[in-house]
């Protein structure tokens, strides 16, 4: 059990939430709207768990002022339950503590600039010119590659490389296995290189610039530019498994889901979203305010904000081999549609 506990009445003052209930009632933790017990708080913001509210067994339920009625608990009525349920749930999160200084085993450059503040944990590398600023914690494993900027209150989880010329903003958290600041896909082909010719690879010369509170997923790449650097605004956050290529400007507070992929130099604006295994083609333009939903790929640029899809939803596999044997066809039927209508009008 949680030793801290907060009651009603603290958490609608600390949180500018509007009680309903006994304002004595404390909770020590959260759960979900089925499993919760009389000393945890949960939230109800999405109608389908509506039924579940009537037999939960919560201590405090955060929800909308129109399902008040139906609520057995003490509530907390907020105009966005999952937003207030985010920030309430943090009081609870225990990281583990990262007393300053740097361990025994980790490597540090004597041009690097390390403060004292800061938290370097087991088998770290820190390369030369890179800077470690105030309060920031560099878990198990992780490299600090030549002139890296890792910034104040940021967090490294494990294992996380930074490669080269990476800049971190302040209160950055990247998650094991990331790769930023590796080389970007720069290749030119050489027809004169040998009798069937030959790649040649282009020197990476940019780096990435990450803003302030960002954060960045396990096993996620971001390359570095070409000559320019890869951009990530502030407040921008990436699930796990995204490939971000060389160049890619990502406005702020734009989030995307696990697996999705953006080509070289496309720009998206701010407030945007991609869904899980979506693809920006490189070189396109996304406007701000922009929904890309699952699965998606982006072959044009996107001038008007709102909610686009691509893609052939799921069906059983005999219709999809027909539909898709009949797609074959799609222009001739398209040409020869076209040509009753003409011949409709001019009967």
């Amino acid at each position: 059990m949680n030793a801290v506990s907060y009651s009603l009445a603290e958490l609608a003052e600390r949180f500018q939430l509007t009680p309903h209930g006994n304002g004595e009632q404390r909770i020590n933790g959260v759960g979900t709207l089925a499993g919760a017990g009389a000393s945890q708080l949960t939230f109800l913001s999405n109608g389908k768990y509506e039924a579940q509210l009537a037999e939960t067994c919560a201590g405090i339920v955060v929800l909308r002022e129109e399902n008040l009625a139906a609520c057995p608990s003490a509530a907390l009525i907020a105009n966005d339950p999952y937003v207030a349920y985010a920030k309430i749930a943090a009081l609870f999160e225990r990281l583990p503590l990262a007393p300053p200084g740097i361990h025994v085993s980790s490597v540090v450059a004597d041009s690097a600039q390390v403060s004292q503040s800061a938290s370097i944990g087991p088998c770290c590398v820190i390369e030369d010119g890179a800077v470690i600023e105030d309060g920031a914690v560099l878990g198990p494993h992780c490299i600090i590659g030549n002139n890296c900027v890792v910034g104040a209150q940021s967090r490294l989880v494990a294992r996380v490389t930074l490669v080269t010329r990476v800049t971190l903003g302040k209160r950055v958290l990247v998650h094991p296995g990331a790769v930023i600041g590796s080389d970007g896909f720069g290749l030119a082909f050489d027809h004169e290189a040998s009798s069937h010719g030959g790649w040649i690879k282009l020197p990476q010369l940019g780096g990435v610039r990450i803003g302030d509170d960002c954060e960045i997923g396990a096993n996620t790449t971001i390359d570095r530019g070409t000559l320019d650097d890869t951009v990530l605004e502030e407040d921008v956050r990436l699930d796990n498994q995204i490939q971000i290529a060389h160049n890619v400007h990502v406005g702020a507070h734009t989030a995307m889901a696990g697996c999705a992929a953006v080509a070289g130099s496309a720009k998206i604006g701010r407030y945007c979203m991609i869904g899980g295994n979506a693809g920006v083609l490189g070189h396109l333009e996304l406007t701000d305010r922009v929904t890309i939903t699952a699965k998606s790929l982006v072959t044009s640029s996107i001038r008007e904000p709102g909610e686009y899809s691509s893609g052939v939803p799921l069906q059983p596999n005999r219709s999809w081999r027909k539909n898709a044997a009949r797609f074959k066809h799609l222009d001739e039927y398209a040409r020869r549609l076209s040509a009753l209508e003409k011949d409709k009008t001019h009967e």
